[in-house]
């Protein structure tokens, strides 16, 4: 401790402030005591530090292994270094090359369902009472056209206008007798100066006759969330049965046109020539939209079960015309001198409901051949039965239109269709 304290007053003493003045001997006596004071304190407390030759030649300490991480990304499955791209499920499919233009013509076979009918006859003994209802509904043909094509590059949209119609749904019943009084008489009206009972009083044969129309146009947009039915599988294995389902939505105008005419022969002989025809004609024109859908389902290789059904909600504008008058066209008239013939119109909502159900036959991918049934039913309509009066004395006894009945329009159809 001496030798640390002599050190320490050396350092002092030769230090730059030391060799100044006498004044300055007592700082430097101080600070001689101070440096001898820290060095015998750090010597006293400090530690020797351990050897670094003892720490080089000593064995390592025990290293605990490090966890492998988890991956962070999928190993190549063909095990190269190579990327190799996207798998083929999520690659986009191919636009399909499909014909996009499609046509078809179809040969119809339909008749129609009538209302019970009114009596156009008095009950006469030995003679069967004709009614509107005898003159039932024929089976006359028709024909349904139809034209569409389908856009975008994967073809799930379509647009197609279709009509058809079916004409000469006609057919008439007769009686004859002795005494036949018609129904409606025409008390107050006069055919060519004659009173008009002279034709439907006494009468010795009646007819009615029934014609009657059917017209239908309709543009749809098509919407295939799937394959188009012509292309579905046709792998005889596919135990799944490829099914397709199309919607659509679309325009539609739907006419049924109704004509009875009841002819009476007069019982005089000088007029006997020429029949009274008194002749109702309701006319419906039904006029909305539509939605619909057609399901397909390929049951052979080659050949589909095929069902469309569509439904309107429409606007009806009724029309209906009476008339009387002789076979060669000489009216009737009333007692004012107005001819007995009133047209009445009548607006109200109408509802329309169809179903084509069939096969077809896919003979190649441009050409399909098809057979089926339809069956189209009509609510809240007119129909010339309905209209039927029983006297006709004043021009309101035939104004007016009584609606609120329903008909079923039904048959057969057998066509082909191309895609081009």
């Amino acid at each position: 401790m001496a030798f640390q304290m002599s050190t320490a007053f050396d350092h002092a003493r030769s230090s730059p402030v030391c060799r100044g003045p006498a004044a300055a001997a007592v700082v430097c006596a101080a600070m001689a005591v101070l440096l001898a004071w820290a060095q015998v304190s750090v010597s006293a407390e400090a530690e020797p530090l351990p050897s670094i030759a003892a720490a080089i030649d000593a064995p390592p300490a025990a290293v605990e292994p490090v966890p492998t991480p988890v991956p962070l990304y999928v190993p190549d499955p063909l095990d190269t270094d190579a990327f190799a791209g996207l798998p083929a499920a999520v690659l986009p499919a191919a636009p399909p090359q499909w014909p996009r233009w499609f046509a078809g013509a179809t040969g119809l076979v339909m008749t129609r369902t009538l209302p019970a009918g009114t009596p156009t006859m008095q009950p006469l003994a030995g003679v069967t009472q004709l009614r509107t209802s005898s003159a039932a509904v024929s089976w006359p043909g028709g024909v349904d056209l139809h034209i569409g094509r389908w856009f975008g590059p994967q073809q799930r949209n379509a647009v197609e206008f279709i009509y058809w119609g079916v004409y000469g749904m006609d057919s008439s019943a007769a009686v004859s007798g002795s005494g036949i009084n018609a129904i409606p008489q025409a008390s107050n009206a006069t055919v060519g100066g004659l009173p008009a009972a002279d034709y439907l009083s006494g009468a010795t044969a009646q007819q009615i006759s029934r014609s009657d129309l059917v017209n239908d146009i309709e543009v749809n947009w098509l919407y295939a969330p799937g394959d188009r039915p012509e292309f579905l599988s046709r792998d005889p294995a596919d135990g799944s049965r490829p099914m397709s389902l199309i919607w659509l939505a679309g325009f539609r105008f739907f006419q049924l046109e109704d004509v009875l005419t009841l002819a009476t022969t007069s019982g005089d002989p000088a007029l006997a020539a020429t029949p009274l025809d008194f002749a109702v004609a309701t006319n419906n024109n039904l006029y909305g939209g539509q939605l619909g859908a057609k399901f397909d389902w390929r049951l052979l290789p080659r050949v589909r079960f095929s069902t469309v059904s569509k439904f309107l909600l429409a606007g009806n504008t009724i029309t209906n015309t009476s008339s009387l008058a002789t076979s060669t066209g000489t009216p009737a008239v009333f007692a004012s001198g107005a001819p007995v013939n009133v047209h009445s119109t009548l607006g109200v909502f109408s509802w329309l409901g169809s179903a084509d159900t069939g096969l077809a036959w896919d003979v190649t991918d441009h050409w399909s051949l098809s057979v089926g049934y339809r069956v189209v039913g009509v609510g809240n309509i007119a129909q010339a039965d309905g209209q039927w009066p029983g006297d006709v004395t004043t021009a309101a006894d035939l104004s007016g239109i009584t609606a609120g009945s329903s008909t079923i329009i039904h048959g057969g159809f057998a066509g082909f269709e191309a895609r081009y």
